[in-house]
């Protein structure tokens, strides 16, 4: 079905550029948060923006030091490829892939240029990432008349700490300084100063240039120049193999097909292939308040992000990859359990525990941001929540339960133990308030759905013996929230226990199947919160109450289309499908999703593309199918 309300979905942003200036460090970049286009090879992402910068980059994976970081400040590079004078652009993913397609248009010609970061050489369907070369892929091609290019590369590695220092030789540019060593693959000389390489170009129609940057670890063999023909039969390599991966992962068919298969690609993009990590974004520092604090690093697996993401794949691709993940919590939490201590809420995508945050303060932020932050200081909080995701996401993917490791079983098994045995402990929350822990209303019905979801996995988990333990505490955790979580001054479920505040945690109340879409409570909660915590447009704040940081935040995609999901449950459908489409409106002209959108412009705000926001859009757009499927007596719309 189509998208009325929001007719710019996989639309073609229409960008107007001016000269480029080569030479020195690039001024900060002014370009939307939206304006970005993701590129992964599934170890390590890119950001370029619609002016032709490539303005974020990390390797040698999603969380390593940037290369480019101008999206944070002009000291932290950047790659870019423009016509010189002025010109319109156009862009789009080629076909069900994450290549990028930008078509420049300037008063003498056009020229293409296609971005991707190389996927290893023949990797195809389950594969992608298993080889990827760290090598981000630029070739421009004229298609008509005559096109003046300015190509100004600034690497700047490690947070624009380190200049490096650029060398000619045989087949390119090479660039040192650090721990990093880049090759600059260029069938055309280039000239530097300050600091950067530069050419400017003229293609004519028909030619067609490529170049490519290849990353290494100044201890490792030093990086390849890859020849034109080579670029090119990369470029189309990588291509079959987005093409591969989606032939056979997405299958999903009901109402807005392409959103959801786009959301799919996005969530494999941000899954790093060694471990089967997912972070819940790339970047890290895009505020959620222009100009204030806000600004978290993302670039971590979060249990509770990637257990969702995990439930959204069944949804949008397929969950083949479920297993690894499991297997890769096992292993990143081995001891802890057992060792009696709480269950850590996120890792680095290898399994690091310790994400230590600091701040580097040579890096002014996105639009004067700061500060900019590397790792993240909620890494030690307790959040009861986490148990239930992971228990959530192993409950809709049984079938994969049978292949895993015995250690891993027991690990999930060990997991609603421990949640068993402190829900009825504070903490700091779904949304990780850094202040006094709270008896948090959403970690007391996680927790629950821990002890619910291991009942159901009982057997597939060995752990037959624990039931009657876990059925009991299930009852006295429902027990609990029945008699705390609504709040009768409120007239609804409330953020905490004893609070009258309200949070957008609180729908999950019906979507974890705690209550009926339509108990009388649930229903009466659902209008509280569409009346008193959404913004004009009617969309969803996650909460309203004082979190101790300065600034407003802004609504939050997620919630909002929690709100649609809880509606499609409730049964009002209609309802739902405003709620939809209202935040998928939101989305970029590549589909791409942040976490919050302005509350004054509407613009969207956060690390990007978010993961939970893609979560959310796959999430609701199956309830709203399936409910409306029920309606009309038909089978549930087909997944994979």
């Amino acid at each position: 079905m189509g998208l009325p309300l929001c007719p710019k979905i996989f639309g073609r942003l229409e960008h107007s550029g001016v000269q480029n200036t080569p030479g020195g460090d690039a001024p900060m970049s002014s370009e939307p948060i939206a304006d970005y286009a993701l590129l992964s090879d599934c170890r390590s992402a890119a950001l370029v923006g619609a002016s032709g910068s490539v303005d974020w980059l990390c390797f040698p994976r999603f969380d390593g030091p940037s290369v480019f970081g101008r999206i944070l400040g002009p000291e932290a590079g950047s790659w870019s490829i423009r016509p010189t004078g002025a010109f319109a652009s156009t862009r789009r993913y080629l076909g069900a892939t994450m290549v990028l397609e930008t078509v420049y248009t300037a008063p003498g010609g056009s020229v293409t240029v296609t971005d991707a970061l190389a996927l290893g050489d023949g990797n195809r369907g389950h594969e992608l990432g298993a080889e990827a070369p760290g090598a981000l892929l630029r070739q421009l091609a004229c298609t008509d008349g005559a096109v003046e290019v300015d190509v100004v590369l600034s690497p700047r590695p490690e947070y624009g700490l380190i200049t490096p220092l650029l060398h000619r030789a045989a087949g390119g540019v090479l660039a040192r300084g650090g721990a990093d060593v880049l090759a600059f693959s260029t069938a055309v000389p280039f000239e530097f100063s300050g600091h950067a390489a530069q050419a400017r170009l003229t293609l004519r129609a028909g030619e067609v240039l490529g170049f490519a940057l290849h990353h290494r670890n100044s201890w490792q063999e030093a990086p390849p120049f890859w020849t034109q023909a080579e670029i090119s039969r990369r470029l189309a390599d990588t291509l079959q193999g987005w093409s591969s991966w989606s032939e056979i992962h997405q299958g999903y068919q009901g109402p807005w097909e392409d959103l959801v298969a786009a959301s799919g690609r996005v969530l494999q993009s941000l899954t790093y292939y060694p471990t089967g990590a997912i972070v819940a974004a790339p970047t890290t520092s895009l505020p959620e308040v222009p100009g204030g604090t806000r600004n978290w690093d993302y670039r971590y697996t979060w249990i509770r992000d990637a257990s969702m993401t995990l439930q959204a794949l069944w949804v949008a691709a397929c969950p083949d990859e479920a297993g690894k993940f499991f297997a890769f919590m096992a292993s990143a939490a081995a001891s802890q359990l057992a060792r009696g201590t709480d269950l850590q809420i996120m890792y680095g995508v290898g399994g690091e525990r310790d994400l230590s945050e600091r701040e580097l303060p040579r890096l002014p932020g996105w639009r004067a941001s700061s500060p900019v932050r590397v790792g993240n200081g909620a890494w030690n909080q307790r959040q009861l929540d986490v148990y239930g995701e992971l228990l959530d996401a192993a409950a809709t993917l049984p079938e994969y339960l049978a292949a895993l490791e015995p250690e891993t079983l027991r690990f999930l098994a060990d997991a609603a133990d421990a949640a068993a045995a402190r829900w009825q402990s504070p903490d700091q929350g779904i949304w990780e308030v850094r202040g006094d822990p709270r008896h948090y209303l959403h970690s007391k019905l996680m927790c629950w759905v821990a002890v619910d979801r291991a009942i159901a996995l009982a057997d597939a988990l060995h752990a037959s013996e624990r039931v009657p333990h876990w059925a009991e505490v299930r009852a006295r955790i429902a027990e609990s929230i029945h008699a705390n979580g609504w709040n009768e001054a409120a007239k609804a479920y409330t953020q905490s226990y004893g609070s009258e505040e309200l949070d957008a945690s609180a729908l999950m109340l019906s979507i974890v199947g705690f209550l009926p879409g339509d108990d009388p409570r649930m229903l009466a909660t659902l209008e509280a919160i569409e009346q008193r915590l959404t913004d004009s447009r009617g969309l969803v704040y996650r909460y309203l109450g004082d979190d101790g940081f300065p600034g407003q935040e802004g609504t939050f995609l997620l919630c909002t289309f929690w709100l649609a999901q809880a509606l499609a449950l409730a049964g009002n459908t209609g309802r739902a499908r405003a709620v939809f489409e209202r935040a998928a409106g939101f989305a970029s002209d590549l589909g791409l999703l942040a976490e919050q959108l302005a509350p004054d412009t509407g613009e969207l705000l956060g690390n990007f593309p978010q993961a939970f926001s893609h979560v959310g859009l796959v999430n609701a757009a199956w309830a709203i199918s399936t409910a409306e499927d029920e309606e009309r007596g038909r089978a549930p719309s087909r997944i994979p």
